[in-house]
């Protein structure tokens, strides 16, 4: 894929350990994470779990990974570090950069809060010994983009929370340094002149940002509407879907929703330690976010040579719907297939979003709505009922001249009969007449 500038930092060796970390800071609204009530996901104890992520087998990634697994495909996390020390992650992070400026590692390999941990795990885990846990683009590399510490109150007040300007910054060096995805797992409700610069930018030079569409977690009377980045005509917007495979209110709705993935119960990597399962009161978008970031580095490198938005499309335009020709703000487009983007042949007939190969204005298969116009003429209502209203009269006139016709000629019939009458014959037997010569 992309390699315009080489990567401004030091690459790890396998056995590079992160910094320690601090215990996981629950929950965020920028970065929700809610672990599951066990020790396992407390950092310095490794814990592994035997089972596969549920959502692998709702992504259909056995299948997906027979077509592509992420190789050579960048993924950069904008977020709050990648603990590189997990054994899942061993090799897999190349590179990145601290943003925060809190003391921490300039390499952006640390994480305190876990959450970028968490994402990373659900693009490119590694497999473990003891673990069912692997990432769904595991042949892609990450780059670790640390914009933020945590959104408690004691880091916004350090100036250690998250930020428009520094998610920006990290989006902005993600593009600058080989990054062909670029997860964000955070949003806002403002927009932003830095924000969107920086999206515009990633798509110009060849990178597709995926965002978050907000998460109620933290806000539970949180209004529905746009959130930034995942609103920007170039980015691709996430929500958090169900068990079922459908939306639920505990993410944001709105214009900026796409598509929907996995984000309750994820199962993956955790800092400090081995597994974690994360999200287990309800779905968050964060999570979701992860899963379709991976599904685009699979069709990234099914379809090197489309543009970024070509690589939107693909999912948008597979993705599992009720509707085939509409989207809507809790759903977006609909469920994300990885197979069926990774094998989409897109012609003029592909129904749904707005394609940048073709012109697909036509392809619904719905016929398009009758316009009605009142000012075509008079209502066909009217002719009708003037033309059998003249076809009734005539018809009356004809049945009286008929009539008239009917009487004249028995009355002509009649006096013709009279006319032709023989004289009445006399000499009946009353009225013979007496022979003569009998006498009575």
């Amino acid at each position: 894929m992309r390699r315009r500038a080489a990567l401004a930092t030091v690459a790890l060796a396998s056995a590079l350990l992160g910094a320690p970390a601090s215990a996981a800071a629950t929950p965020s609204s920028a970065a929700s994470i809610v672990p599951a009530a066990t020790g396992a996901c407390e950092p310095g104890t490794v814990v592994f779990s035997p089972e596969a992520p549920a959502a692998l087998a709702a992504l259909g990634a056995e299948e997906a990974n027979r077509l592509a697994t992420g190789a050579g495909v960048v993924v950069a996390i904008v977020d709050s570090g990648i603990d590189a020390g997990n054994p899942h992650l061993a090799g897999v992070v190349t590179g990145g950069i601290d943003l925060v400026g809190d003391g921490e590692r300039g390499d952006g390999l640390s994480d305190t809060t876990g959450h970028g941990t968490a994402i990373a795990g659900q693009i490119a885990a590694q497999p473990v010994a003891g673990s069912g846990v692997v990432g769904l683009a595991p042949d892609a590399r990450l780059l670790s983009v640390r914009v933020f510490r945590s959104d408690s109150q004691q880091d916004v007040e350090k100036g250690f929370g998250p930020s428009s300007q520094r998610t920006a910054d990290g989006i902005h060096w993600a593009a600058d340094n080989g990054a062909d995805i670029i997860s964000v797992s955070m949003s806002q409700v403002s927009d932003s002149v830095e924000l969107r610069s920086a999206v515009e930018h990633a798509a110009a030079v060849g990178a597709l940002v995926v965002a978050s569409g907000g998460n109620r977690v933290s806000d539970p009377e949180a209004e529905d509407g746009p959130r930034f980045p995942a609103a920007y005509e170039q980015a691709l917007g996430v929500s958090a879907a169900d068990a079922d495979g459908l939306a639920t209110d505990s993410s944001i709705h709105g214009p900026q929703v796409d598509v929907t993935a996995p984000g309750g119960n994820v199962l993956t990597a955790a800092t400090g330690g081995g597994d974690c399962l994360f999200a287990s009161d309800a779905p968050a978008s964060s999570f979701a976010t992860g899963y379709v970031s991976a599904a685009a580095a699979l069709v990234a490198q099914a379809h090197p040579d489309d543009p970024p938005a070509g690589w939107a499309y693909r999912l948008t335009a597979t993705a599992l719907r009720a509707d085939a020709d509409n989207r809507d703000d809790v759903n977006g487009w609909g469920f994300i297939q990885p197979v069926a983007a990774i094998q989409l042949l897109p012609d003029a007939s592909t129904r749904g979003p707005v394609s940048p190969f073709f012109d697909t204005a036509e392809s619904a298969v719905r016929p398009p709505a009758a316009a009605v116009d009142p000012d075509h003429g008079p209502s066909p209502f009217l002719r009708t009922r003037d033309a059998a209203l003249f076809a009734a009269i005539v018809g009356a006139t004809l049945l009286g001249v008929l009539g008239i016709l009917i009487v004249l000629r028995r009355r002509h019939g009649a006096a013709a009969s009279e006319e032709a009458q023989p004289e009445e014959r006399r000499g009946g037997l009353l009225e013979r007449a007496t022979p003569e010569g009998d006498a009575p």
